[in-house]
């Protein structure tokens, strides 16, 4: 796709107005140069997209299909390369205590989400990078947390039976995400 494909794919993103992506269902045009690199940046034809209102609008269009990620609009959707999660979540906001606490995430566009039965957070064990956060954020796209924000959670957590097994995890919204079994918690920091 050249330089004014994207521009045609833009156009098409800002008449979307509100973006119901999950209803488009347009021809797959093929694949493009795009891709979100593990710390959230955004790369067009191996280049940083350095226009923050850019990456936001592409990310209002971008979609979890089947077998791939996807920028959709109306009429055309296009296969893009995502390295990791397709967000980062960068801030934590901690709001009551105990049972009736919720934590909320900022991802890396400016999306907030609220960890709870819609919104799940899952845990992954990385080869070299210890255990990988994450938070449903949308129609099955996901952020990972920032490494601070990792800390910051794990100091929220606590140990919980979880079918007979004493779990290291978090609470929010009324469910208790395990991160880990409590005995191995140390060797995964």
């Amino acid at each position: 796709m050249a330089a004014s494909d994207l521009a045609g794919l833009t156009k098409g993103a800002k008449q979307a107005g509100m973006r119901p992506v999950h209803l488009w269902n347009p021809p797959f045009c093929g694949d493009i140069d795009m891709r979100i690199a593990a710390d959230g940046s955004w790369h067009y034809m191996k280049s940083p997209i350095g226009r923050v209102e850019l990456v936001k609008l592409f990310a209002s269009i971008l979609r979890r299909d089947e077998d791939r990620y996807v920028l959709v609009t109306p009429v055309e959707r296009v296969g893009i390369q995502v390295d990791d999660a397709p967000f980062v979540a960068v801030e934590m906001r901690v709001e009551g205590e105990d049972g009736a606490r919720s934590l909320s995430f900022r991802t890396n566009v400016d999306d907030w989400t609220t960890a709870g039965p819609d919104h799940p957070m899952r845990f992954e064990t990385g080869a070299s990078d210890g255990l990988k956060p994450y938070v449903h954020v949308r129609a099955g796209l996901w952020a990972r947390l920032s490494r601070a924000l990792f800390y910051d959670l794990a100091d929220l957590g606590e140990v919980r039976a979880v079918g007979g097994i004493d779990m290291f995890g978090v609470a929010s919204g009324g469910c208790f995400f395990a991160m880990a079994p409590a005995a191995e918690i140390g060797a995964l920091s």
